[in-house]
């Protein structure tokens, strides 16, 4: 069975977003950017809400810049070989290869999609998250920190959810950034 992960980037204090709807602070550097294309290299399909689809659909057209840095050139085409499900009721259509849209998230399609599966699932957006997490699906959390306090903005966990975790894995790099990786307690 395939593993469904949610990967975020937040500050300190738990945000994904300030107040102002700002994340410039939370742009991983060469080495972060590194770490999370080898942790998301292996997943097959990435499941999205539209707006963050809509920040990500650049990595399909990034990579004809031949100037960029080869870890970006790398996250490129790690995200177009992936398959992406997007959650959205107003998206008309897909602006990426490889995609599809679905009105509605609904439990039990991930469940069987996570039975069936070849290769991981990576979900990453909060809201998608929430409803995956409140659903018992979400198998590991992996949580980037920034060196950072925002005080307030759209928030990377869901509030009256508790999953009992275990630490897997941490990772502290040298902009300050902390990598923490958790599973569902057994």
């Amino acid at each position: 069975m395939a593993k469904l992960t949610y990967t975020a980037i937040s500050s300190l204090d738990g945000f994904l977003a300030d107040a102002d709807g700002k994340f410039d602070w939370a742009e991983p550097d060469a080495e972060v950017h590194a770490f999370v294309n080898d942790l998301e290299r292996p997943a097959g399909t990435h499941l999205y809400g539209r707006r963050l689809y809509e920040v990500l659909v650049a990595w399909e057209t990034i990579d004809k810049d031949r100037d960029q840095p080869p870890v970006i050139l790398d996250f490129a085409k790690i995200w177009q070989e992936a398959d992406k499900i997007v959650y959205s009721r107003t998206l008309e259509s897909a602006s990426s290869a490889r995609t599809r849209i679905e009105r509605e998230f609904d439990p039990d399609t991930v469940r069987e999609l996570k039975a069936t599966s070849e290769r991981d699932l990576l979900i990453g957006c909060p809201e998608l998250a929430g409803d995956a997490i409140r659903a018992g699906l979400v198998d590991e959390y992996h949580l980037f920190l920034a060196p950072v306090l925002v005080g307030g903005g759209k928030r990377a966990l869901p509030e009256g959810v508790r999953v009992d975790l275990e630490l897997l894995d941490e990772r502290r790099f040298a902009s300050g950034f902390i990598y923490l990786r958790y599973g569902k307690r057994t």
